[in-house]
């Protein structure tokens, strides 16, 4: 099992995903036996076979493999001790752990992202830059520091799986929100400023992608702008669905008053 293990971690450091399959699924086997038979020898070897598969399941862009290999990894975490693991293990314990609370958080499953925290001790997240990353994170998302987040390193290559395909979708869509309620229109070069999109196309495939309600004009002068849909402020009680249910209740209490 150590010379399966000492090849994946070769596997992770060359991204070699091809190579790391038929490994994985020979470690599956023996984690699974080990944690069934309760052999401490083969056991931790084993989590380290699984947590190479996390790591190798980025790199594919497999989400569904990452949350298996997460699903064999957390309780095992849960049931050991990280103070007894030696540094290097306690590092990478820390960075799946780290992984799997990005995970949460650009999924939204925020109550679950806190569950998660709640469970490490408060000081090493703040002190260890792949638990205090993310929590970093949902701080900016609240408040909505979005400079701050794009310009924050990643504490390791791994984690721009999460920045690359969800963190900054996530906020551009919260700065479309915002710029559909601060401003009537944009230029495309404005827009595509505070978007922090690298060039007007890139702005344009996201507009035809997600948001077909802005219009896209050109003026006698050649400028090309983004006209925003006004925001509908005519929106009255008797337009929500809950109105019609209280208006049934009160002709309801007063049918039963009469007949009280």
């Amino acid at each position: 099992m150590d010379q399966i293990v000492s090849q994946l971690e070769t596997c992770v450091t060359n991204q070699d995903v091809d190579s790391g399959k038929p490994l994985l699924n020979q470690v599956k086997v023996v984690f699974l036996t080990a944690s069934t038979t309760n052999n401490v020898t083969e056991l931790p070897v084993a989590a380290k076979g699984l947590e190479c598969g996390v790591l190798l399941s980025l790199m594919e862009g497999d989400l569904e493999a990452f949350s298996r290999f997460l699903s064999l990894l957390l309780p095992y975490y849960t049931s050991t001790s990280t103070a007894s693991a030696d540094a290097t293990s306690q590092q990478r314990q820390y960075l799946v752990i780290g992984l799997h609370l990005m995970h949460l958080l650009v999924e939204h499953r925020l109550s679950e992202f806190h569950s998660v925290l709640e469970l490490l001790d408060g000081e090493q997240v703040s002190s260890n830059s792949f638990l205090s990353y993310p929590v970093g994170l949902e701080r900016q998302l609240m408040v909505g520091l979005y400079d701050e987040i794009m310009s924050t390193p990643i504490p390791d290559p791994s984690y721009q799986f999460f920045v690359d395909n969800y963190l900054q979708q996530t906020l551009r869509d919260n700065i479309a929100d915002g710029m559909e309620v601060s401003y009537t229109a944009l230029t495309l070069e404005e827009a595509a400023q505070r978007m922090k999109f690298e060039s007007i196309a890139e702005l344009e495939e996201y507009v035809q992608e997600y948001r077909d309600d802005w219009i896209l004009t050109t003026s006698d002068s050649g400028v090309r702008s983004i006209s925003f849909a006004p925001v509908d402020t005519t929106v009255s009680a008797s337009d929500i669905a809950a109105q019609d249910w209280i208006q049934q209740s009160l002709q309801y209490a007063t049918e039963m008053e009469r007949i009280v």
